[in-house]
């Protein structure tokens, strides 16, 4: 049985996990409660850019290099959206298994002719996909300590001028959609070219609205130039903003599964301590009993 200094010192060392583990749950419990204020309330202002483009695109003639169909289709992107710290359980393997499983099945021929390329957000996403040789053209570590817009616009405007130069023919984004703190989405999403029947098949009540015969000031060419960039922006801005509500509630949900098996630990360990401790006590009596009686038959 196991010293009971080593058996101490154990439930010393369980104990400060816990603490540990406490703490965390904590903080990302805060950061949950923010990430999740800025996510809800870019949806909506999200889906409606993309109701309204989708609507504009298909009710006019107006058009714009970003809705360009390649003939074929040489050179693909993906940005993927991870995280720059672990401890969130499955978080990001789960997103990265999804992403290889998708590349692998639907992009073989892209990967055997290097001609299937990488944006990485976050420490994890970079350091996964670097280490297994994946064509990592850019990445963002350390991106999440101070998300802004400004900063995925940039990345998203990049591509898009790639995409619009023809150095990339389809641009993907592939992050996890917040569902609810202990479940996410994973996702692999077309961004470009933009598809005007991907964008108004979601809306329920597109027929009602084709039906309106609208006015554009200045003109529908113009309104469209502004908005398919703007669209664009803000889906990069919205997978990051689910990603990062979907890593806080991952990191809490890892977290509070982390403190119950320490508490569990803790309490075998001290079962374990008792035990051994009775059976030293025992052992000693045992001892004196009979040195006791070696004594008296003398």
């Amino acid at each position: 049985m196991a010293n009971l200094r080593d058996i101490r010192n154990r439930i010393s060392s369980v104990n400060n996990t816990q603490q540990i583990t406490k703490a965390m749950k904590m903080v990302a419990a805060a950061k949950l409660r923010k990430a999740q204020d800025r996510m809800t309330q870019t949806r909506p202002y999200a889906s409606k850019i993309e109701e309204v483009a989708g609507r504009l695109a298909e009710n006019s003639n107006a058009t714009n290099p970003v809705m360009r169909k390649p003939e074929e289709v040489k050179n693909i992107l993906f940005i993927v959206v991870g995280s720059d710290r672990g401890l969130c359980g499955g978080f990001n393997n789960n997103l990265f298994k999804e992403v290889e499983n998708r590349l692998h099945n639907d992009f073989q021929n892209h990967l055997d002719n290097k001609t299937l390329s990488m944006v990485t957000i976050g420490k994890k996403a970079t350091a996964h996909f670097k280490k297994r040789k994946y064509k990592v053209i850019n990445s963002f570590p350390g991106f999440f300590d101070d998300i802004q817009y400004d900063a995925t616009s940039r990345i998203m405007e990049v591509a898009t001028a790639q995409f619009v130069d023809g150095d990339f023919d389809e641009v993907y984004i592939a992050y996890n959609e917040f569902k609810s703190v202990i479940a996410q989405n994973r996702k692999v999403q077309k961004v470009l070219p933009i598809d005007t029947e991907d964008i108004t098949k979601s809306d329920s009540d597109n027929a009602s609205k084709q039906a309106i015969d609208y006015l554009y000031e200045p003109n529908s060419q113009a309104i469209l130039d502004r908005l398919l960039p703007l669209h664009l922006n803000m889906q990069l801005w919205r997978a990051v903003l689910e990603s990062n509500a979907s890593e806080q509630g991952a990191r809490m949900t890892a977290m509070d599964s982390a403190t119950e098996n320490a508490k569990e630990l803790e309490r075998d360990l001290r079962l374990e301590y008792n035990q051994a401790r009775q059976s030293a006590i025992t052992t000693e009596i045992s001892e004196i009993v009979s040195g006791a009686q070696a004594l008296s038959e003398n």
